[in-house]
């Protein structure tokens, strides 16, 4: 039988050479009909959902020997069962999809009830995020950053080549796709003011990142290897860590940001698993000084994924694209940030969420955030007449990314988000 990552493979559903969801790919992800509206989980096939509680009502698909894990509002249940059984499932799913495969193919009332449209479904949050973590491991993100607020000589902290930084954030307020989400109010402090005022954000910002959905559990008090950090990972999606800057300017001493990073986290709706993108693995920029060695890699733990970030303000008939970079820039990987997160013996849990930290790669128009796009307010992007420094009431963001195969490309949807004013 042919291995589901087969580039040769072909679904008996008809799918575009451009659409992210070939038969190589089969990411997952929780939605609901009018009809039905029980949450339940489902893969994406071309413009289609494959029911896969209604394969497994049919005696079609099983999850090792769990009984009903695909009828659940998450996919928390399936990750709980590990590994081995993600593969099998995976493989499965992919035969039942083959074009050579009557099992599915020939049965019309089953396609009819376990086949839907895209375009009808509700998409929801697909996993029950335990905990969010959010890391800050872009090299060229961290000296952009640095280089703005702390001069050229001083871009990058002492510890920053040592250890991939990263801080707690809030697992509440990470939503599904298409929500809206509310500019937050903080305390504001500029340079000329002598105290702090309480107001909504002036300077809203996106941060482009990738999210590790992590599928095991580590016991409290023990290390990770890197072998076992990489077999926890489940998979991967798009994720926007909207940033209020100028909250975060006046609080992040000593502890480093709140308030300015909890009020939304937007994620894609559809988890693409590691095995989906085992092909397009590559190693990461060469680490100077080398990490200590409990962050030692040999596997090639980066992947190449393109990804694009386009702005749609209020006045504009369509989206204009403002970045386009590659999640394979990144200094410290999700291997190294799971690891260095269990180093401590913090234990991780069953739809633990890492956020990979902003993505920028090494030209202008690389950069993920307008922070970086803008150079801090100081070269405003224009669209006609019109001028973004930070985003504005109304706005909208929107992320997609895909690694580009041989005829066909395995994507992760988009991940989208509008704000609305403060209350």
């Amino acid at each position: 039988m042919s291995h589901p990552n087969d580039p040769k493979l072909r679904s008996f559903i008809p799918v575009e050479p451009t659409s992210d969801f070939p038969i190589q790919n089969l990411p997952y992800g929780v939605f609901s009909t009018s009809a039905d509206p029980a949450r339940r989980v489902g893969v994406a096939i071309g413009d289609h959902v494959l029911d896969l509680a209604a394969l497994e009502a049919a005696g079609l698909l099983a999850a090792g020997n769990a009984k009903g894990v695909f009828a659940q509002p998450s996919i928390n249940a399936f990750m709980a069962l590990g590994p081995d059984v993600w593969s099998k499932t995976r493989a499965r799913i992919s035969a039942l999809l083959r074009h050579d495969n009557a099992e599915l193919r020939d049965n019309a009332d089953l396609r009819s009830r376990a086949l839907l449209a895209r375009k009808d479904v509700q998409l929801h949050l697909p996993v029950t995020v335990a905990g969010f973590t959010d890391f800050y491991s872009s090299k060229e993100h961290a000296t952009n950053v640095g280089v703005m607020f702390r001069g050229k000589d001083n871009a990058l902290q002492p510890n920053w080549l040592h250890i991939p930084i990263g801080y707690n954030g809030r697992a509440s307020t990470v939503v599904v796709s298409g929500t809206k989400v509310r500019r937050p109010n903080g305390q504001l402090k500029p340079p000329t003011a002598e105290v702090p005022t309480f107001g909504p954000c002036k300077r809203l910002d996106f941060e482009l990142e990738m999210g590790v959905v992590v599928g095991q559990p580590s016991e409290m008090g023990t290390m990770l290897t890197e072998a076992q950090a990489d077999a926890m990972i489940f998979g991967f999606t798009l994720l926007n860590d909207w940033s209020a800057r100028d909250i975060q300017q006046w609080e992040y001493v000593p502890l480093g940001p709140f308030q300015a990073k909890v009020f939304g986290t937007s994620i894609s709706p559809w988890i693409v698993t590691r095995e989906a993108l085992e092909p397009f693995r590559v190693h990461g920029p060469q680490q100077d000084p080398q990490p200590l060695p409990y962050l030692a890699q040999k596997l090639a733990n980066n992947y190449d994924l393109n990804l694009d970030v386009t702005l749609r303000t209020p006045k504009m008939s369509q989206p204009q694209r403002i970045s386009r970079t590659n999640f394979k820039y990144m200094y410290w990987s999700s291997v190294q940030q799971l690891v260095h997160h269990a180093s401590s013996g913090c234990a991780m849990s069953v739809g633990d969420l890492l956020g990979s930290g902003t993505i920028s790669g090494p030209e202008k128009d690389q950069r993920g955030s307008l922070l970086e796009l803008s150079w801090g307010g100081a070269e405003p992007l224009t669209f006609g007449d019109e001028r973004r420094t930070f985003l504005e009431d109304g706005d909208s963001l929107a992320f997609t990314g895909w690694c580009q195969g041989d005829g066909y490309r395995v994507g992760f949807g988009e991940v989208e988000g509008t704000i609305l004013p403060a209350v």
